[in-house]
């Protein structure tokens, strides 16, 4: 029988991760069976700089974390080694990374499942997420949109500008003379 200060110290485990789960925007949950250290920093390192929070859990601890929320059914998939990845405002930095590095080595590290704002998603989804550009990269695509019709507008604006002054000069040189 657990002491009680064990139990205590799970039942925290399992309120912290409750609390990321719900206030995260996103999370991957995969199967890392196998991979090396070196590959292991290096992913940790990747997710980090991303703002994705990676922690390794017991299927059971996460089982009780999503039990009676609408990713419980999660649980099927929660065998093996776990761990999760979750973001609080990048919906595509963790299914991106993860799926890269899932793509190297299957063999060794896999997607189990995933959710998206508390709702379950499809391997599908989250294989289509992996794709999306970054958020800055979708900004600065918004930007260029918005930005496009005026700078062609500045364009015409200026040719106008370029035509009279051209027509202008020789009117200027014949008054001088």
């Amino acid at each position: 029988m657990p002491s009680v200060a064990v139990l205590e110290q799970k039942k925290k485990l399992v309120a912290d991760l409750s609390a990321e789960i719900a206030e995260s925007c996103t999370g991957v949950v995969v199967d890392y069976r196998g991979i090396n250290v070196a590959d292991d920093t290096q992913l940790r390192k990747e997710l980090r700089e991303a703002g994705v929070k990676y922690t390794v859990v017991k299927n059971t601890l996460l089982k009780l974390a999503i039990q009676g929320t609408s990713l419980e059914s999660m649980s099927e998939c929660l065998e093996g080694t776990t761990a999760i990845a979750t973001c609080k405002d990048d919906y595509v930095a963790a299914a991106r990374i993860l799926s890269k590095y899932a793509a190297k080595d299957k063999e060794k590290f896999n997607i189990k499942s995933g959710y998206l704002d508390g709702e379950v998603i499809s391997l599908e989804k989250i294989d289509s997420l992996a794709k999306l550009p970054s958020r800055e990269v979708l900004l600065a695509t918004v930007c260029n949109v918005f930005n496009a019709p005026i700078a062609s507008f500045a364009r015409a604006v200026q040719a106008i500008v370029d035509k009279q002054g051209e027509g202008e000069a020789p009117a200027a040189e014949e008054a001088a003379e």
